[in-house]
């Protein structure tokens, strides 16, 4: 095992919050400029750090933010900057991503995508020509077609978009962009010409939040009608999604099994929303790509509760999953289903709380074996030449209840499946929406919003060779965070599925990268004593980041995904 030596640096600190703040009225109000109210609401809503690159377009807005409290974190690249400011989304409750016109704001096309996709509350703000430099139809440059084309693109990604060109309804229009982001958990786009930014507006239409309230008598009906669903069964379970996190009810999830006595799984997707050493929790649904007597567990239950949960073909085993709609109450953000009953103008924060406060008394029955359990003990065989297993058991072995595990898209999520987090909510993976290279500028987005927690970043080195550079950016801010490369030299999930020459890439010495980058420390492993040592070593220095190399066979491969790469492959083939 080789060491590489270099420098670090200090981090930054972050706020949280997961309450909706008042829209701010104050008389200070009247005497802020576009730009700096902008600033002003992000901070309300718990926001302390925005990503981004500068540009020519956006210059004025980034001297602004330069000059505020909040932290502008400058990235490599726009995608990497979007996927960072996702992840911190994730731990911290809403992010912001900032670019300018165009070659910036198209390039997050993708990153914006996945964070529609997987709900998540990112605030893309995009700097923009002057209006008042449009007359005549100059050809500005970054322009495409014509001038709404970026926010028409946008349009289609993101909950909701506005361009600010309007000083009297500026203020209304940032309100209800970062409260849409707020409510619907799901990213927002708005544009902001140059010539606005420093616009003091002489009036200001206020915005008016739109209602949020159930419908007293369809939520009592449908919570009538659940408790005796769940009292009827003999064979209860609870089906915990991504939503529980995103809107904050994994109290209320764990209130209402613990006071029922009804057991837990959860989905890939939402692996850590419940603690997965907590007593009730029974691991992940996978269907039949999943731990046997997991599936067997769930599919043989008589009354399945879906909270929260995105019914994705990753989550279902590749369409294996096996859930009878009659037996269900499916409960999410956008419907509420028991049965084949229909209950509209039922939120689902409402739902929960109500279903958990009616205490309903479930049947027992005994469990399958608990993640912990299922695992069973490890033991290091020192000069067995590393696997990806092996590599994730061994792994499992250092995290606690202050680690967050952030895998990319490939074995390093499929592996890591094994994973048994203590913490609540702390894996992070684009486990739907499946876009290669988050895992390291999401790193740096979480380690940005919980610099009190440790960071593990698992990542391909084919997705690494797409946004790895984003290393530079954690190294700059002296981050303590852990990548882990799994190097079989290409794309491993894509060589199960099809093979051929097109999945190779070339091996880089991702051992180097700290002399290259200038700070952190680099590890080379081949062997299971060399990754013990080496993420012995990483997860107990706190001076900067460090990176493992690990070398796995090229024809090496977690059993997880051996299963859902022949169902992939299946349906390649069709």
């Amino acid at each position: 095992m080789s060491i590489v030596l270099g420098a670090s640096l200090d981090n930054g600190l972050v706020g949280r919050t997961q309450e909706r703040p008042a829209v701010q009225r104050e008389a200070s109000v009247t005497s802020l400029s576009i730009g700096q109210y902008l600033i002003r609401r992000l901070g309300d809503y718990g926001i302390r750090h925005v990503f981004g690159l500068p540009g020519d377009y956006v210059l004025s807005f980034y001297s602004m933010l330069e000059k505020s409290p909040l932290d502008l974190v400058n990235c490599t690249r726009e995608d990497c900057a979007g996927f960072a400011a996702d992840g911190y989304a994730r731990v911290n409750g809403m992010g912001a991503v900032c670019v300018t016109y165009s070659v910036g704001g198209l390039s997050l096309a993708n990153s914006i995508a996945g964070a529609y996709a997987e709900k998540s509350p990112v605030v893309l703000i995009s700097g923009a020509p002057g209006l008042g430099e449009r007359s005549s139809d100059p050809l500005l440059h970054h322009r495409v077609r014509e001038w709404q084309t970026q926010l028409e693109v946008f349009d289609k990604l993101c909950a909701a978009s506005r361009e600010i060109n309007d000083p009297a309804t500026a203020f209304r229009d940032i309100d209800f962009l970062l409260d849409t982001a707020h409510r619907l958990k799901r990213p927002v786009y708005l544009e902001l010409p140059r010539d606005m930014v420093s616009v003091v507006p002489e009036q200001i239409r206020a915005f008016t939040r739109p209602a949020e309230r159930s419908d007293p008598d369809a939520l009592e009906e449908a919570v009538q009608e659940a408790v005796a669903k769940i009292e009827a069964a003999a064979r209860p379970v609870i089906i915990a999604g991504v939503e529980l996190h995103r809107y904050g009810l994994q109290r209320e999830a764990i209130a209402l099994a613990e006071a029922a006595g009804i057991p837990i799984a959860a989905t890939m997707l939402a692996k850590s929303v419940i603690s997965e050493v907590h007593p009730l929790f029974i691991g992940l649904y996978e269907g039949a790509l999943g731990r046997e007597e997991v599936t067997t567990f769930v599919e043989e239950s008589d009354c399945i509760i879906l909270l929260g949960t995105l019914l994705t073909d990753i989550d279902l085993g590749i369409f294996t999953a096996k859930l009878d709609p009659t037996k269900s109450i499916y409960a999410t953000s956008d419907e509420l289903r028991i049965s084949h009953h229909h209950f509209h103008h039922v939120r689902l924060q409402d739902f929960i709380q109500a279903l958990a406060a009616a205490r309903p008394r479930a049947a027992r029955r005994p469990l399958p074996r608990s993640p912990v359990e299922a695992q069973g003990p490890f033991a290091l065989e020192p000069d067995r030449p590393i696997t990806t297993t092996r590599l994730v058991r061994r792994l499992d072995e250092s995290l606690d209840d202050r680690t967050i595990v952030i895998a990319d898209v490939g074995d390093a999520l499929f592996a890591s499946s094994e994973l048994v987090i203590r913490g609540q909510t702390e894996f992070l993976s684009p486990a739907y929406y499946t876009s290669m290279g988050f895992a390291v500028p999401a790193a740096l987005g979480a380690k940005m919003a919980r610099p009190d927690l440790k960071v593990v970043a698992l990542v391909g080195d084919g997705a690494f060779q797409m946004t790895g550079m984003e290393l530079s950016t954690i190294v700059r801010r002296g981050l303590a965070v852990t990548v882990i490369v799994l190097d079989n030299r290409g794309y491993g999930t894509e060589r199960v599925i099809h093979e051929g020459s097109f999945n190779d890439i070339n091996p880089w010495e991702y051992q180097l990268l700290p002399q290259l980058l200038g700070g952190g420390t680099g590890y080379d492993v081949r062997t299971e004593r060399d990754f013990d040592a080496a993420i012995t070593a990483a997860l107990a220095d706190t001076s900067g980041m460090s990176i493992i190399r690990a070398h796995i066979a090229i024809d090496d491969h977690s059993v997880t995904l051996g299963r859902i790469g022949a169902g992939l492959a299946r349906r390649n083939r069709a």
